[in-house]
């Protein structure tokens, strides 16, 4: 068993729920979607990975053991091409594992045996140059419903871009709270896309954002924490 991986490093969770917290990194090559406020570009083709083994990244994984380290997230690209992969990799690990995925294979995240925690980003038609593929958010429904019937920690992301309108993020919303099975514990978190300096306004339309979800979710906005460290 192989996959193509980009890096594995250690540092701080820049994003979501355990932001601030020590974890270990392990980021495949390769996505299905295409995103056009990607900021890992280089990890969108297989091609750009080094071919690795389970026992290779177990190793990497070993070396970059530090006491402050509880957990392990498997990022991308899109990690949940590899759930074989994964479940072999976290088998050799007492740590939790944590999936950080577009939520568009639903079948796939099923397939990966142990997961503590799930960040599961939610896309928006901004996020596509073209027309939005519906089937994209009716496959991150499946994802997420699958997840909670499991009993899954899980949590959604939504990444606004300046162009993003609140019109169209408040259909996204509604949707999702009419179509999630058991919503009373998941939170959104509104991730305003880096650098911070390309927005005009940005305080008066985060407030508007948070506000509409307010509605139906659990809702922090939470910045990309990293790329303001300055670090992986």
């Amino acid at each position: 068993m192989r996959a193509p991986i980009i890096e594995i490093f250690s540092s701080f969770q820049g994003e979501g729920l355990l932001i601030g917290e020590r974890q270990i990194f392990v980021r495949f090559a390769g996505c299905n979607l295409n995103c056009n406020y990607c900021d890992t570009n280089d990890s969108k083709s297989v091609q750009s990975g080094k071919v690795m083994t389970p026992g290779e990244v177990s190793k990497q994984i070993t070396k970059l053991m530090t006491a402050d380290c509880k957990s392990i997230s498997f990022t991308g690209g899109e990690p949940s091409l590899y759930p074989e992969f994964i479940s072999e990799v976290s088998r050799n690990f007492d740590l939790n594992i944590m999936l950080e995925t577009n939520g568009t294979l639903p079948e796939n995240i099923n397939l990966i045996e142990k997961l503590d925690m799930v960040s599961l980003d939610i896309k928006l038609p901004e996020h596509f140059d073209g027309e939005f593929d519906e089937s994209i958010f009716q496959n991150e429904i499946k994802s997420l419903n699958l997840l909670i019937a499991k009993s899954i920690n899980v949590y959604c992301k939504v990444v606004i871009l300046p162009s993003t309108k609140i019109k169209s993020f408040k259909e996204v919303v509604e949707k999702l709270s009419q179509n999630i099975s058991n919503k009373s514990n998941l939170k959104i978190i509104i991730q305003p896309s880096s650098p911070l300096g390309e927005w005009k306004d940005i305080n008066s339309k985060l407030f508007e954002f948070s506000e509409v979800v307010g509605q139906y979710f659990e809702v922090s906005t939470i910045p990309q924490i990293h790329k303001i460290l300055d670090i992986e």
